[in-house]
């Protein structure tokens, strides 16, 4: 059994979690345009975002191949321009190769951040039910009069701060 100390410590962590939480979800619902922050977990949208960018990397190494298929058919001609601009267009296709790399290891990348992300949501998700809303949303309220005087990100847009309702739905 835990101290009553010590169990405000631990709930105060998971409402400061929670909290950083949601932030996110709504940095990451204004990246998308998604005011109403919709989707349905930060994760979905990371996913998302890989799947993106691997289609946009997939269409970017088709047309070069493309391009490489036509460079190989003026090759055929013999103008020594024509193979000296060739010749130029292999270069900087092999550098569109190159870049076009970054897609793998950013998917890779984000992946692993989508797995910690939902390990995260999954523990605090389980904490919140076990510690129960109303208990959470009490000591959520707490907090914001603590910290008000704090101010360290300034006063927040109407639009921007999280209202108590936000937090309950959150809390649901």
């Amino acid at each position: 059994m835990i101290a009553p100390e010590q169990e405000r410590v631990l709930k105060t962590l998971l409402v400061e979690m929670f909290g950083q939480l949601s932030s996110m979800r709504r940095e990451l619902a204004a990246l998308q345009g998604d005011s109403k922050g919709s989707f349905a977990t930060m994760a979905d949208t990371l996913d998302a975002i890989v799947e993106n960018t691997e289609a946009a990397g997939n269409t970017i190494l088709e047309s070069m191949e493309a391009i490489g298929a036509s460079v190989v058919k003026l090759q055929s001609v013999n103008d020594p321009t024509a193979a000296a601009v060739c010749d130029e267009i292999v270069d900087s296709t092999n550098k569109v190769f190159e870049a076009c790399a970054f897609q793998d290891l950013t998917g890779q990348r984000i992946t692993r951040v989508v797995k910690s992300l939902q390990f995260m949501e999954d523990h605090i998700n389980r904490l919140v039910r076990m510690w129960g809303k109303e208990e959470l949303a009490r000591l959520a309220a707490e907090l914001a009069v603590e910290s008000a005087p704090d101010l360290m990100e300034g006063p927040q847009r109407p639009s921007v701060a999280i209202s108590q309702d936000d937090i309950d739905k959150l809390f649901a």
